[in-house]
């Protein structure tokens, strides 16, 4: 599971998540890839799961960039406790997903392969996605 080895502080606030994203909104390393359409949270088991299943459809040809990490501590207290008593531990990690940011990026393999990997893995995530290349990118959303 991607988490990272260190933090500053064990636990943060929740935040909001709130605005279009102004960074990581075009293609970097791959010349096709997936972009979201809506705010949403990504956690270590949703990205490795969308990893998993694009490189089994691109048989491990080809490269994958995952362009996401999730650095953000998310906590939950324990099943049936009653509230009160402080925050609970961390949970899970997770990462703030903001429209028209890129996920994940994929190279050297065919278009339809391509596209039917990323097809896989856009199923795996909990917001609406598109698959976007080199020439459509620049459409907003």
């Amino acid at each position: 599971m991607l988490m990272p080895k260190r933090t500053k502080y064990r636990k943060v606030m929740k935040g909001r998540n709130r605005g279009k994203s102004m960074r990581a909104n075009t293609l970097a390393y791959g010349n096709i890839g997936i972009k979201a359409l809506e705010h949403g949270r990504i956690d270590s088991r949703q990205i490795e799961a969308a990893r998993i299943a694009m490189t089994r459809a691109i048989k491990r040809q080809g490269k994958v960039w995952i362009c996401v990490f999730p650095a953000k501590p998310l906590t939950a207290k324990p099943l049936e406790t009653r509230m009160g008593k402080g925050k609970g531990p961390v949970d899970k990690w997770v990462m703030n997903i903001k429209p028209g940011r890129i996920c994940f990026e994929m190279a050297g393999v065919s278009d339809e392969v391509a596209r039917a990997a990323l097809t896989l893995a856009v199923h795996k995530l909990p917001f609406k996605c598109k698959i976007v290349t080199k020439e459509s990118e620049n459409d907003l959303f």
